[in-house]
């Protein structure tokens, strides 16, 4: 487990945007996981500006998303801000500014017709494409990967879970409300890879950006591994994680200090 501390957050999405860009560069093929919210909003704009303006190549890439709300599904006949779907989330932020063929593209399906068995044919299609190479997450602010919320098995698979009133709350704030949605409208439901999906994945890098993922980081980093706190399951992990912080992120780190002083050892190591 590698960690990248940078001053600021347009700094912490170019390392990242680097480090797939990186992927995409020596395995054009590659697998990508891609989660959803506003941490990695920067690193996709920077994926686009390489596409645009280095030629990065995204025509053989295939990519597989962590998480959909049950009962929603992208509409583009909606605006933006009424089409409150991760499916158009990634559509808009990414995908449709860079050369991905749409059927590389996969979102959960959260109006699928029998949720369970699609959540089983989601899995097979993962296996399909030879397994993840890089999957991005994020984290939320009880610690979660994805959609697995506080007590979810570290074995979990994609499956349909029920949404806790804190990550209700947390991306009514961030999503539904500026889009004129009651609490009441938002979806209970959601549909997300789970842990032990995630941790088969070859590499991952996991973003955090804000003084308000400072505790929650260090607990994730530097706390024991228990199913309260799904991201702990890092320190499970047998691939190559990279955890890329903002310095407002990084704030209530112990051993900041040590991180800082790998870090600058690897340039060292590596020139």
């Amino acid at each position: 487990m590698n960690v990248v501390i940078r001053d600021t957050y347009e700094e912490m999405s170019k390392v990242a945007a680097g480090i797939i860009a990186g992927f995409v560069r020596a395995k054009p093929n590659c697998v990508i996981g891609l989660a959803t919210g506003s941490t990695p909003i920067g690193t996709y704009r920077e994926l686009i500006r390489m596409h645009k303006e280095e030629g990065l190549d995204f025509s053989q890439v295939r990519t597989f998303n962590l998480d959909e709300y049950l009962g929603l599904g992208m509409d583009l006949d909606k605006p933006y801000h009424l089409d409150q779907s991760y499916a158009r989330f990634m559509y808009e932020e990414l995908f449709k500014h860079i050369n991905i063929p749409k059927e590389n593209t996969l979102v959960p399906d959260g109006l699928a017709q029998d949720p369970q068995a699609y959540c089983q044919w989601y899995e097979e299609q993962i296996a399909a494409a030879g397994g993840i190479d890089i999957q991005v997450l994020g984290i939320g602010g009880d610690g979660h990967w994805g959609f697995n919320e506080p007590g979810s098995s570290l074995a979990s698979r994609t499956r349909v879970v029920a949404l806790t009133q804190k990550t209700l709350d947390d991306n009514y704030e961030s999503f539904y409300k500026n889009a004129g949605f009651s609490r009441d409208e938002m979806p209970k439901f959601a549909i997300t890879m789970g842990i032990g999906t995630i941790l088969e994945a070859r590499n991952a890098i996991m973003l955090a950006n804000g003084a308000h993922k400072a505790g929650i980081v260090a607990k994730a980093i530097e706390g024991p591994v228990i199913a309260q706190i799904t991201a702990t399951a890092m320190h499970l992990y047998r691939g190559e994680m990279t955890i890329i912080l903002d310095k407002a992120a990084a704030s209530k780190l112990e051993n900041i200090d040590h991180y800082l002083h790998v870090e600058r050892a690897m340039r060292e190591l590596h020139k």
